[in-house]
C-alpha cells in the first residue's frame, strides 16, 4: 500500500511540473537581424537605350539610387550640385549606352559648333571619306560595318614593270592597317541588328600621317578594304611596301606572268 501511494505522489509531481513548464512558455526568442542598410548615391542613368549618335533629352535619362562602393570616377552624382540634367541635355552620344547604364560625360560632347563626326573621332584623328565600289567589290562583299577594322590595300599600275614587259603590271599592297570604319556611306551604325546598306565610299579614321598615305594613294591607285577577324582587331603589326607580287595579264588574247621587283 505504502509503495502504492508513492507511485502515485511521484506520477502528481512530475505532472506538476510539466504543466508548470507549459505554462511558463518558451523562453524569449533573440530577434533575428534584417538586412543590412546599402549606402547609395543617386547617380544618372539612361532611361532607355541610347545608340550611337543619340541626341540626349531630359527624358532619356533620370537618377537612380547607386551603391557608394560601386560608383566611380566618371558618374555623375546627384549629390555634385547643379543642374547635371540640363548639362547634358542636348549632347551627342560618343557610343552606344544602353538602358540603367551609368551617364559619364566622357561619352558626350555639347557645342553649338559640334557635328557628330567630329564627336564622335577620338583625339588627334581625322576623318577621311575614300570611293569604293557602291556594289561591295571592294570592301568584303559589302560585309563591311561601321565600327569593323581593316586593312587597305591599294593595286596600281606599276609603269616600271610594264616597260620592261611590253604588257600591263598591276600591283597590289596593303598600305594601312588595322584601322577603324567610321562610316559606309551616311551609315555610322547597324540598323536593329541588319546590315546597312553598302554606300559609294567608306569614312576611315586616321592619324595626319595616315591620312596624307591614303590621300595620295587614292589618287595613283584603287583602294580596296579588307575585314580583319575580331579577334586580332588589336594587334598591330608593321606594314611592308616591298613585298609587292605582279599578276597576270591578259593583252590581246595572250596571258603572261608579270612580277614586280
Amino acid at each position: 500500500m505504502k509503495i502504492a501511494r508513492l507511485a502515485v505522489l511521484g506520477v502528481a509531481l512530475a505532472a506538476g511540473g510539466a504543466a508548470a513548464w507549459l505554462a511558463s512558455g518558451p523562453g524569449p526568442v533573440e530577434p533575428t537581424p534584417g538586412p543590412q542598410q546599402v549606402s547609395t548615391d543617386e547617380v544618372l542613368v539612361a532611361v532607355k537605350d541610347l545608340p550611337l549618335g543619340s541626341l540626349l533629352a531630359d527624358t532619356d535619362i533620370t537618377w537612380q539610387p547607386w551603391p557608394k562602393d560601386a560608383v566611380s570616377k566618371g558618374m555623375i552624382r546627384k549629390l555634385d550640385g547643379g543642374n547635371p540634367i540640363e548639362e547634358v541635355k542636348g549632347s551627342v552620344n560618343r557610343g552606344n549606352i544602353f538602358e540603367g547604364e551609368p551617364i559619364r560625360r566622357e561619352k558626350l560632347v555639347k557645342g553649338p559648333n559640334s557635328g557628330f563626326l567630329s564627336a564622335i573621332l577620338p583625339t588627334g584623328y581625322r576623318a577621311v571619306a575614300i570611293n569604293i565600289d557602291a556594289q561591295g567589290g571592294t570592301t568584303a562583299g559589302g560585309f563591311i560595318l561601321p565600327n569593323d577594322r581593316v586593312d587597305v590595300i591599294r593595286t596600281y599600275r606599276d609603269q616600271d614593270q610594264s616597260k620592261v614587259s611590253g604588257m600591263d603590271v598591276y600591283t597590289s599592297e596593303t598600305i594601312l592597317s588595322n584601322v577603324r570604319v567610321l562610316a559606309i556611306g551616311q551609315n555610322v551604325q547597324e540598323k536593329n541588328g541588319e546590315r546597312v546598306v553598302t554606300g559609294a565610299n567608306a569614312t576611315l579614321e586616321l592619324d595626319p600621317k595616315q591620312a596624307e598615305i591614303i590621300v595620295l594613294a587614292q589618287r595613283i591607285g584603287q583602294l580596296s578594304l579588307t575585314l580583319r577577324s575580331m579577334v586580332d582587331a588589336n594587334r598591330t603589326e608593321q606594314v611592308g611596301h616591298d613585298d609587292r607580287e605582279g599578276i597576270t595579264v591578259v593583252r590581246y588574247g595572250v596571258a603572261a606572268r608579270a612580277m614586280a621587283k
